[in-house]
């Protein structure tokens, strides 16, 4: 279902006129609302008025997440706290939060993109919608309870964490739609599998929503045999508003972005220069219609290219293809370009390997290490280390094959590896604090 037709559907000549007038709009708001942008814009010799359309998007100051924190909590906001109803913010584990705040407008704008998320994997007024993200200051629990009010389904607002509840709830209430990280619903797939008294065949779900952390095509497939749905991705960022920025389509070739709400570019992260159509860069968002703390170009980190060919589903909305990693995650081991999602990867190519896995990057004797703690699944598993080589070698030859280092690889006990009922956390490099 297309629950925004004009929007989703719009040739791309009224899409660009639209985002011109957004622009336009959404740059005097800053400028004049907002003291960091003015500063910002008058260092560069740019006023409001110099900003035409959005093929001038270019001349705009990029923002970052130092920015942010920088002016925390309000110093990007543009409407008087009178007009705030809501404020949210990220963890903050490794400094002050991200804050975002909206208005009563804000929210609404953010409940529909997340809502043509849902819409578009066919969620109806007669589904239940269990939403196993965080409820809080983390933006995932709200913003998909309120794109399930605004369809009519039913909320099933569970939070996360107490798994065994959250199952028992799940087969008791009739669940038929899933909201959570994809760790977590990974997590929930093994407990159910260890239940002795509910099943997979017990339950009704038939589609999960999931997002808030970098997952690849091999947990899509994992996730979807082992809990018997169709795993789509939703995507979204504080920042902007939370989850609903975009999300997949029943084909799940792409992520639609909801280019009326948010414009974004790709630029190269070492030049800042717009990257050419099709080609893979940082992505970049700029705010359209944010009345309570618009944003300008905003780099994410996230690496991608974004494909304007339309879609089967009949949206002419942009589509952002798999997201490689972060900037922000690459690690430098041995000279070696290396994400965290290319261990995923080469995990969920073998059947006898969960698809957790933890990471820890050292230096000794001025030379980098790469230790790598994995699962056997419980029917491989084996204490005996004559007994584990048979897997480890493959899985050592396809990572040095994909990724171009050699892993210190360690098989742990099933469910040694800890799980997270957040965002997980795969990576401990301790160069850092040498």
């Amino acid at each position: 279902m297309i629950l925004n037709r004009a929007m989703e559907c719009m040739d791309r000549e009224s899409m660009r006129k639209l985002q011109s007038e957004r622009l336009i709009e959404t740059v005097k708001r800053c400028y004049e609302k907002v003291p960091f942008y003015r500063r910002k814009m008058d260092k560069m010799g740019i006023k409001p008025e110099d900003i035409r359309s959005i093929d001038d998007i270019h001349r705009l100051p990029f923002t970052t997440k130092h920015d942010l924190r920088d002016e925390y909590p309000f110093g990007l906001q543009a409407v008087p706290q009178s007009e705030v109803v809501r404020i949210h913010a990220s963890s903050g584990t490794t400094g002050k939060p991200v804050v975002g705040t909206y208005t009563k407008n804000d929210l609404a704008m953010w409940a529909e993109g997340a809502a043509r998320v849902m819409a578009a994997s066919g969620v109806t007024k007669g589904d239940i919608v269990q939403v196993s993200y965080g409820y809080g200051l983390f933006t995932g629990g709200l913003g998909a309870h309120d794109a399930a009010g605004l369809l009519g389904a039913v909320q099933l607002p569970t939070s996360a964490g107490n798994s065994e509840k959250q199952i028992m709830l799940m087969k008791d209430f009739g669940s038929t739609v899933l909201c959570c990280t994809p760790s977590y619903a990974l997590h929930l797939a093994e407990v159910i599998e260890k239940s002795e008294t509910v099943k997979k065949e017990d339950l009704k779900l038939k589609v999960g929503f999931f997002g808030a952390e970098p997952w690849t095509e091999g947990m899509r497939k994992e996730l979807q045999e082992r809990l018997g749905i169709k795993a789509i991705d939703i995507y979204g960022l504080t920042e902007m508003c939370g989850p609903g920025v975009g999300g997949e389509c029943e084909y799940q070739n792409g992520t639609h972005l909801w280019e009326d709400l948010f414009y974004p570019e790709i630029i190269n992260p070492d030049t800042l220069e717009p990257c050419e159509p099709g080609e893979f860069g940082e992505l970049v968002f700029t705010s359209l219609c944010k009345e309570a703390m618009p944003i300008l170009r905003y780099r994410t980190r996230d690496l991608t290219r974004l494909i304007y060919d339309k879609c089967e589903c009949g949206r002419t909305a942009v589509r952002m293809d798999r997201i490689l990693g972060r900037s922000d995650d690459m690690m430098i081991i041995r000279g070696v370009n290396v994400f965290p999602s290319q261990i995923e990867t080469c995990l969920t190519e073998f059947p006898a390997f969960t698809a957790q896995y933890f990471i820890t990057v050292d230096r000794k004797n001025n030379e980098d290490t790469f230790d790598l703690d994995v699962e056997l699944r419980s029917e491989y598993f084996s204490p005996n280390p004559s007994k584990q080589m048979p897997y480890i070698k493959p899985l050592y030859d396809r990572i040095v094959s994909m990724v171009g280092i050699k892993p210190n690889i360690h098989i742990k006990e099933p469910g040694a590896i800890q799980r997270s009922i957040g965002k997980a956390k795969h990576v401990n490099d301790k160069r850092k604090f040498q």
